[in-house]
């Protein structure tokens, strides 16, 4: 419009299909009549209808005509052109402004129809000739070309946010040991920030944040597979360092395939680099360990408001050229304290959010991410993502720590301590006899093949969790005793009835613990 009036027309309209504002595939002519168009733009004296309005055309007008053929038209207008009263409020606009001359252009590419132009000219206007219908022509169709880039760029982004939206978790998990709300905006483009929260054996939670460079469908599935690759290694019970090592080899594997592209695949020219914090809080010890690979130090808020950056190393970013190992940050982490991870510097590079962070410590965490995004600038280029957590902690009274003689005495020491504590908890009888039958097989194989000291721990959040821990290198493996076998059948036994179980190294011996929900007596 900017291009055309008043230097060659004064009144210009445009509408485009519904379906490609919304980022669609564009019909192809001829056009039903009941496809609706939004008004895009006008310029002129009198619009019949407000820019933004949708309708369909009528039938029987030079519109509708050129959205059947896709052929450009001139018309002279006058008060007895017989399709004006196919289109009253269109009528009435054209006679207002005197308009007497009109060039009707479709906007196509390759055969597909985006919308109509319509130009006037009025009053005392030269009216329109054939060699205007060509240069109108070449307008639209240089138009079209750019909307149809616009449109394709939509439906890329809603689809890179739809697989964004798939992948993640439909709905974060809400550990019974910590509060936890996010604040994300996700900018104009999309984006690869996403987070998780992995409830782990032990009272333990894990919360995940992580970033992949980049926008789009491919930034969405990486992030899909980085994201299914933190809850498989989460299960294995690593250590959060090896936890990060191991996501960072699956990374550069990602990268590897990636660069193996034909060189005339876009995507092979897109490197892969993806930042992470990991994060694992215990809450029977009230600490929280933290490995990060790129991302910028996390903040700290005290239960007194005091709000500080975690001095956590930072290791190589994901699927970088840096082979550097990933250093591990244990900190005391106090009932009530919370703890902020952010993506792309964004605690850093907004000072404001800290304040609000200091200001809101006592805040509903729900309420605190809203401070937050209302103290970040109106306009956001890229994706913000801030992760929050509060911890609770685990009451003392639903942990049971017991040291353990180094014989087999041990046994019916162990059982009878474990029922004693499962009564004052409440547990029903068929659970409190399964975990004595767990605690008797855990406690047997760590005497027997394991090294003094030996530890017995209970723990009760919701779920019941039987923990030993010695001193022994041996590593467990789960055995098919035969039948005429007088022993062998320890861990078959604790993995037919408890819910999970596995096995989680230190940096001086093991733990080897079952897991299984329970219910209270009646």
């Amino acid at each position: 419009m900017d291009a055309v009036v008043p230097e060659f027309t004064g009144i210009v309209v445009v509408e485009v299909i519904e379906e490609v504002i919304r980022g669609e595939e564009p019909p192809l002519a001829p056009v039903d009549h009941d496809v609706p168009l939004r008004r895009a733009a006008f310029k002129g004296l009198v619009s019949a209808h407000a820019v933004g309005d949708v309708r369909r055309l009528p039938e029987g007008t030079p519109f509708s005509r050129v959205l059947n053929d896709l052929r450009p038209r001139l018309v002279t207008v006058t008060k007895d052109s017989p399709w004006l009263s196919a289109d009253p409020a269109r009528a009435s606009a054209i006679t207002q402004s005197v308009a007497h001359s009109l060039i009707v252009a479709p906007l196509t590419v390759r055969g597909q129809a985006l919308g109509v132009v319509s130009f006037y000219r009025h009053r005392d206007e030269e009216p329109f000739d054939e060699d205007d219908v060509a240069l109108t022509s070449d307008l639209c169709a240089h138009a079209a070309l750019c909307i149809d880039n616009a449109r394709r760029f939509t439906r890329e982004r809603t689809i890179a946010a739809t697989v964004k939206r798939r992948l993640l978790p439909q709905r974060a998990s809400a550990p019974s040991t910590m509060d936890v709300a996010s604040m994300h905006i996700p900018g104009p483009g999309g984006g690869g920030a996403w987070f998780d929260v992995i409830e782990m054996a032990g009272g333990r939670t894990a919360l995940v944040l992580g970033d992949v460079v980049g926008r789009g469908v491919a930034t969405a599935t990486t992030m899909g597979q980085l994201r299914t690759v933190i809850h498989a290694l989460a299960q294995l019970d690593l250590e959060p360092n090896e936890l990060m090592a191991r996501l960072s080899d699956t990374a550069m594997q990602l990268a590897s395939e990636r660069a193996a592209l034909p060189a005339g695949d876009p995507l092979q020219r897109e490197p892969l680099t993806a930042g992470c914090l990991i994060a694992v809080y215990d809450s029977v010890d009230h600490t929280c360990t933290l490995v990060r690979a790129g991302l910028s130090e996390p903040c700290l808020v005290h239960p007194g408001g005091d709000a500080e950056p975690v001095s956590v190393p930072g290791g190589p970013v994901l699927a970088g050229t840096d082979s550097a190992p990933f250093p591990a940050t244990e900190l005391s982490m106090p009932v009530g304290s919370v703890i902020a991870v952010g993506n792309e510097d964004v605690l850093e590079s907004e000072p404001r959010l800290r304040v609000v962070l200091r200001e809101g410590a006592e805040l509903p965490l729900d309420e605190l991410s809203d401070a937050l995004a209302y103290a970040l600038p109106d306009h956001q280029e890229t994706e913000k993502l801030v992760l929050l957590a509060r911890a609770k902690g685990l009451p003392a009274d639903h942990v049971l720590t017991l040291p353990l003689v180094g014989d087999l005495a041990a046994v019916p020491e162990a059982r009878a301590a474990a029922r004693g504590q499962l009564d004052e908890w409440g547990i029903g009888a068929d659970d409190a006899f399964t975990t004595e039958l767990i605690v008797s097989e855990l406690v047997a194989n760590a005497l027997r093949y394991g090294a003094a000291p030996y530890r017995l721990r209970l723990i009760f959040d919701g779920r019941l969790t039987c923990e030993v821990r010695d001193l022994g290198d041996s590593v467990p493996h789960l055995k098919h005793a035969r039948a005429i076998d007088e022993g062998g059948r320890g861990l078959f036994i604790v993995a037919s009835v408890a819910d999970s179980w596995g096995i989680r190294y230190h940096a001086q011996g093991k733990t080897v613990w079952a897991q299984q929900s329970t219910a209270l007596a009646g």
